[in-house]
């Protein structure tokens, strides 16, 4: 009896670590996965604002400790909470949304501390400009959803930018040129 426990037990631990051993994708989750972006606004106080709308996957290989992203951000969709605001940023002065309805950051390398994932390290293309950047990461979780039951993945990072480097200066140095940018994702481990 002990030893049929032990060969069940030992069968289980091998389906855990081969299903953490294989890379897996996650899909971000549309209604928690957001990008934020503050500023200084002419030193009066610190503005943030987001986009509503961010899809895209990320793949994770744990045993490896490599991974990937593949974000778009719909910039369209940009929230100030000011309809008159939102258009001043999506002009052409700013976003340029009209020829440049999508922000992406394509990330190949996935930096690990331990088990789990510090860093994205990838290219931010925005307004048609592609730089390197890199994504901290400040919060991560991998575990069973408690509603829904299904493999998630949650995540929060951030970077700081140069909008002047993105041809996006005007009014700098009076509105602040560095930009931080913080995304939250949770994403839905594909089937």
């Amino acid at each position: 009896m002990k030893s049929k426990l032990l060969v069940a037990l030992v069968a289980t631990l091998g389906l855990t670590v081969t299903a953490f051993a294989a890379p897996a994708t996650y899909t971000a989750e549309p209604n928690h996965t957001f990008a934020q972006f503050s500023y200084n606004h002419l030193g009066f106080s610190i503005q943030t604002s987001r986009f509503n709308t961010v899809t895209g996957t990320v793949t994770i290989d744990q045993a490896a400790k490599k991974g990937s992203a593949d974000i778009t951000i719909d910039t369209k969709s940009v929230d100030t909470g000011s309809n008159v605001f939102n258009g001043h940023i999506q002009s052409e002065d700013f976003l340029s949304t009209t020829q440049f309805p999508t922000a992406t950051f394509q990330a190949d390398q996935m930096v690990f501390k331990g088990d789990k994932p510090s860093a994205l390290k990838g290219v931010l293309t925005l307004k048609g400009v592609s730089k390197p950047v890199t994504l901290a990461i400040t919060h991560f979780e991998c575990k069973k959803h408690p509603m829904s039951g299904k493999d998630v993945c949650g995540a929060n990072a951030e970077t700081k930018v140069k909008r002047s480097d993105f041809n996006m200066a005007k009014y700098v140095p009076n509105v602040g040129d560095e930009v931080t940018i913080a995304i939250a994702i949770e994403a839905v481990k594909a089937e």
